[in-house]
């Protein structure tokens, strides 16, 4: 870890949710919570929800030739196209994934970026770790939605995507961990990958179930638990002013044409 490690606030309030109703509620909600620690209204915040069946788009994805195409072949699916906050490219979520958001406050976000990618994915290989995964961090590959902060299993199968979004005094670190269900992944993100024109391998799509005997609420704790190795972890329980600026804003996530999110 950098030498700017503690920098990093010591005290991390921990939420955890199953977003229902609106299938970009879970997304929504995340973003809120970036913009309210971006005005200073709470402080570093990690959650770690249960999505909808979602396909997430970045706006890289939202500008590129073949994404409406790639919508509707997620619709098509049964899969609802969303707008998330991070880059990268398409990655899906299930009622079977954990998706998580970690906001900090920061006064240069950018000068962050490695450590709090180093941090995270981290964590979550010491959590998997704990479960009697051997997960590692790092690239699998042809895996879907690439990156160098990607957790996998064993150097075989990527289980957890990570990405990144910087506000002016906020940042926030996301992405999915893949509990169980990965041939529900690849039915989707093959169609879509094939419309967009990206290439990516379906063999190395992977998920914990494939390597332990776990369950999704045995990951989420493990998480938490591996968070507060590291923090100071207070629970805490999403408020209803979060919830109503997410309800509000979730209509604005769903991609159904070319588009950015705010």
């Amino acid at each position: 870890m950098s030498g700017r490690e503690d920098t990093l606030p010591r005290r991390l309030r921990v939420t955890v949710d199953d977003a229902s109703g609106h299938p970009a509620l879970d997304t929504a909600i995340s973003r809120v919570l970036l913009e309210r620690v971006d005005r200073g209204e709470l402080p570093a915040t990690l959650r770690l929800s249960r999505p909808a069946a979602i396909v997430a788009f970045s706006s890289r994805d939202a500008r590129s030739p073949g994404f409406d195409a790639a919508v509707a072949a997620t619709q098509q699916e049964g899969f609802t196209p969303v707008l998330r906050l991070a880059g990268g490219r398409p990655a899906v979520f299930t009622p079977t994934t954990i998706a998580f958001s970690w906001s900090v406050p920061t006064d240069a976000p950018a000068t962050g970026i490695a450590q709090r990618f180093t941090l995270l994915s981290g964590r979550l290989a010491a959590a998997f770790s704990s479960l009697g995964v051997d997960a590692r961090v790092g690239e699998v590959p042809g895996e879907y939605c690439p990156g160098e902060y990607s957790v996998n299993a064993a150097g075989r199968h990527k289980v957890a995507g990570v990405g990144q979004r910087l506000l002016r005094r906020a940042a926030h670190t996301g992405g999915v961990v893949v509990v169980d269900g990965a041939p529900d992944i690849n039915r989707v993100l093959v169609p879509v990958y094939a419309a967009m024109g990206v290439d990516f391998e379906p063999s190395v799509t992977g998920a914990l179930t494939d390597h332990a005997e776990v369950t999704f609420e045995q990951v989420r704790r493990a998480i938490v638990a591996a968070f507060g190795a590291r923090f100071e972890v207070e629970p805490w329980t999403l408020d209803e002013h979060t919830l109503a600026l997410a309800r509000q804003a979730a209509p604005e996530h769903v991609a159904t044409r070319p588009a950015v999110a705010s």
